[in-house]
């Protein structure tokens, strides 16, 4: 199996499974779009056993591309690790200050956001497509740990996910628009005069984001492959029905 590994010590481990032909469903992570679910399970069972867990470990939401985000704990553990249907609902991000919980997030071509806490130990992910970008769900969820969970801006680490490139999403006037709306997005956007079409940074903006609530830039690393142009992305505008990668985090203690 494939991983791109952003963290890998004794207390977290962090990381994004990416598209390798010799797996399974070409390495599918996701039970909600797959041709064969047993073959998404033993790609499950691969990574847990590259992790030191279990599939049990796993705790996954049905994302729906909004801004709903959710606390989880030892009673979530194993939500939608076999079965999509017990996913948890209508949710984009996760986080816990317990050990033990592997947090995942299902993408293609979305930014897959992964973070950390250094003195609590929160861990989180969270799901930005261009929809959720817009609605802030990144801002919403950091705001939230800062001002209800007591978490310290300035020790959160974040780790950005294999995306669409800004050469590759191109939108219409209507998605731009609501960019634009952001008031701090347009530095990461410009126009095709000749498809008249714009091209947006969707991984820049989220972590300006990242920014806007307090986080230190130097704390947030961008995973730059381009999941449209490179062999190991999983791609809906490439390819339409596709696969997902897993960005995961778990904390070990």
């Amino acid at each position: 199996m494939r991983i791109n590994f952003y963290i890998n010590d004794p207390r977290f481990v962090a990381g994004t499974t990416m598209r390798d032909e010799r797996d399974p469903e070409e390495g599918n992570m996701a039970l909600h779009t797959c041709r064969n679910g047993s073959d998404v399970l033993e790609n499950r069972k691969t990574l847990a056993r590259t992790l030191e867990c279990s599939p049990g470990d796993f705790v996954c939401a049905n994302q729906t591309h909004g801004s709903n985000f959710q606390r989880v704990g030892s009673a979530e553990k194993g939500r939608g690790a076999f079965e999509s249907e017990s996913s948890i609902a209508d949710t984009d991000a996760l986080y816990t200050f317990e050990p033990g919980l592997l947090l995942c997030c299902f993408t293609a071509d979305c930014v897959p956001l992964i973070f950390y806490e250094e003195d609590s130990g929160a861990t989180g992910v969270i799901h930005s497509g261009w929809a959720g970008t817009v609605q802030e769900i990144t801002l919403k969820v950091f705001r939230h740990l800062i001002e209800r969970e007591d978490c310290d801006p300035k020790s959160f680490h974040v780790m950005i996910g294999p995306a669409v490139s800004q050469k590759n999403f191109e939108v219409d006037e209507d998605v731009y628009a609501k960019f634009h709306s952001l008031g701090y997005a347009e530095e990461f956007i410009y126009y095709n005069e000749k498809t008249r079409k714009y091209h947006i940074d969707n991984q820049l903006t989220v972590k300006r984001q990242c920014e806007i609530a307090g986080i230190p830039p130097e704390h947030v690393i961008i995973d730059r492959t381009c999941t449209f142009d490179s062999p190991q992305g999983f791609s809906y505008r490439r390819d339409k029905g596709t696969g997902r990668h897993m960005s995961f985090i778990i904390k070990k203690y």
